[in-house]
């Protein structure tokens, strides 16, 4: 298995569930850096960070602008942002037009994310209602990285691991257990 840095993952319609079976009670010493896009209203506040912080023994927090990516955290993107990784492996948050109706968009962290890792760098999409993540995890894969999608029967809204599936060959389609244990591995790659 393929040594990897870092983890981005995208989430839509039913994507706080799935986020909790494949991060919650991450074990203690965990490595990767995992920064994650939900798709939420632009005029709320997210509350994710704090929700996964309870469940978690990893650093947990919403992802600020200039901040270096640090190892065995998981990172939220913030609503009404997009999060982009820049080449120091540092965030950066733009107000760029929305992508598939979606600010922040799975893509533009995806692509960012495997411009910085190249092939150090995990994609994985879960659940969701549109074809958010399908090019970003394809441009994970040309750049080397490895690629993941949740299995479409599984997933809540199968539009986002289906739109991935017919844009690339993922290495993985996998059940959210699966997403997991291939999580832990990569920890230990």
């Amino acid at each position: 298995m393929q040594a990897v840095e870092a983890v981005v993952i995208g989430a839509s319609a039913g994507g706080i569930p799935a986020l909790l079976a494949v991060l919650a009670d991450l074990p203690r010493g965990f490595r990767l850096s995992v920064m994650v896009v939900v798709h939420l209203p632009e005029d709320h506040t997210s509350e994710l960070a704090q929700i996964f912080q309870y469940r978690s023994p990893i650093a947990v927090r919403e992802a600020a602008d200039k901040e270096s990516i640090a190892p065995g955290t998981l990172y939220f993107a913030g609503p009404g942002y997009h999060l982009s990784v820049e080449m120091d492996r540092t965030f950066s948050l733009s107000y760029e037009d929305a992508v598939h109706y979606s600010r922040p968009s799975i893509d533009v962290l995806m692509e960012s994310a495997a411009d910085a890792y190249g092939a150090a760098l995990a994609g994985i999409v879960l659940t969701g209602a549109n074809q958010d993540g399908a090019a970003g995890l394809a441009y994970i894969k040309q750049q080397g990285g490895l690629t993941v999608v949740q299995d479409p029967a599984e997933a809540a809204a199968s539009s986002m691991p289906q739109a991935a599936i017919r844009r690339l060959k993922p290495d993985f389609i996998l059940k959210l257990a699966g997403i997991r244990d291939l999580l832990l591995k990569l920890d230990h790659a």
